[in-house]
């Protein structure tokens, strides 16, 4: 049950485990403080106004953007993500702008065509070790956003980079062995420049982005499901914490129509999920009395966490989306084109790196392989579905309709 005297909501007042930007641990580059703003403020300002930002709007979450202006895209989903995210840190008494800004930047590395082309690109680059979105993420803040003068990157404080990093917790144990396998290669290098502390958990205002994703696409996957045909209400009866909802809804609302009914549902499952992580995380804090965010960096579990009910719920859902949507033989077959445009242009751009002009092309003929796919893995991760597509009909005789 979630106390909600004993959070403060609307206050403002920061607790003592949250993340101050006063007391930020710096940026790689020093920058003069700001007069108006706090420096977790001018994290999230300079992510909004990048092109990687921008680009979300045309990436695919599970649905490619042809089939229906009101699915969800990387954008729309960001957008979802921190708001939920912000909602959090503000019950908790947490910074809310680094918990929204981290939420922003979360899916910067994904490729075209969603986890579809990040499986491909992953492949492609085996030899050259591989692809990893959050460690994309890493590479597009802190190398290949190029907007200010003085560095390259955005130049994120220290605190925004470790959330950004740890999206799914830890990278390592303490004596750096990777907890996953090795950790991705340009995680491993921009440490050497500045520890991020791979073998700790995030702040808890970057724990509270990250489970403010598990809710979002959880949800709004569900949505997208019900408004495609995939699913069907009678569908997620499958699962017993949204037959619950079910059985409520009808209840309270008899003879409601459909599009109202998916909302309702859809509503009431991001309340309960966040009034769970809220409840467990407010009994963390009780327990561990955390007098700063290294304390919680510390803790030997994540503060923000669903409950066992919540947890297996959360489970059981993925479970469901995995079988019925992703999985979906339509859903596989879209999948199995989009791959096929990823794989033809990397193919292409390795045979004949002047295909991707400008920037990309200039002095690559200096570099060896390694190098050169890695450029080509950035060209092609930088896209968005609709210029991958675009791009290969300009290449290639046939391009597949992904329908």
């Amino acid at each position: 049950m979630v106390d909600e005297s004993a959070l403060g909501f609307g206050t403002g007042e920061r607790a003592p485990w949250a993340s101050d930007p006063a007391g930020s641990r710096g940026r790689l580059y020093a920058e003069k403080s700001s007069r108006t703003r706090s420096e977790f403020q001018r994290d999230r300002d300079r992510i909004i106004h990048t092109t990687a930002f921008r680009r979300l709007k045309h990436k695919t979450q599970v649905f490619v953007a042809h089939e229906g202006d009101h699915f969800r895209t990387r954008l729309t989903h960001t957008i979802e993500v921190a708001q939920i995210a912000r909602a959090l840190a503000r019950a908790l008494k947490l910074d809310e702008d680094l918990a929204e800004g981290v939420a922003l930047v979360h899916d910067f590395g994904h490729t075209p065509f969603g986890h579809t082309g990040e499986d491909a690109l992953n492949a492609l680059l085996k030899g050259h070790g591989g692809f990893d979105h959050n460690a994309q993420s890493l590479r597009i803040v802190t190398a290949l956003e190029r907007r200010y003068p003085g560095f390259d990157g955005l130049n994120l404080t220290w605190e925004s980079l470790e959330g950004l990093v740890k999206h799914n917790g830890p990278l390592t144990d303490m004596s750096g062995q990777g907890l996953k396998g090795p950790v991705p290669q340009p995680i491993a290098d921009y440490c050497a420049q500045q520890d991020l502390q791979l073998s700790s958990f995030a702040s808890l205002e970057a724990q509270v982005a990250a489970i403010a994703d598990d809710i979002a696409y959880n949800t709004h996957d569900i949505d997208d499901g019900l408004r495609s045909g995939l699913l069907t209400l009678e569908m997620l009866e499958e699962v017993p914490f949204l037959k619950d909802l079910l059985s409520k809804a009808h209840e309270q609302y008899p003879g409601l129509d459909e599009s109202r009914m998916i909302h309702e549902i859809m509503r009431q499952q991001i309340t309960l999920m966040v009034e769970d992580v809220i409840g467990v995380a407010q009994k963390c804090v009780a327990e561990i009395e955390p007098q700063s965010a290294d304390d919680i960096r510390w803790a030997r579990a994540p503060v923000a966490t669903f409950s066992p009910h919540m947890l297996g719920a959360d489970q059981t859902i993925k479970a469901f989306l995995y079988k019925n949507m992703y999985r979906h033989p339509d859903v596989m077959r879209v999948r199995e084109q989009a791959a096929k445009i990823v794989e033809d242009l990397f193919g292409a751009y390795m045979a004949d790196p002047s295909c991707m002009g400008g920037d990309w092309a200039r002095g690559i003929e200096g570099l060896g392989a390694g190098a050169t796919a890695r450029r080509v893995g950035d060209y092609l991760a930088g896209m968005t579905d609709t210029f991958a597509v675009k791009q290969h009909r300009t290449l290639f005789d046939h391009t597949p309709d992904l329908r």
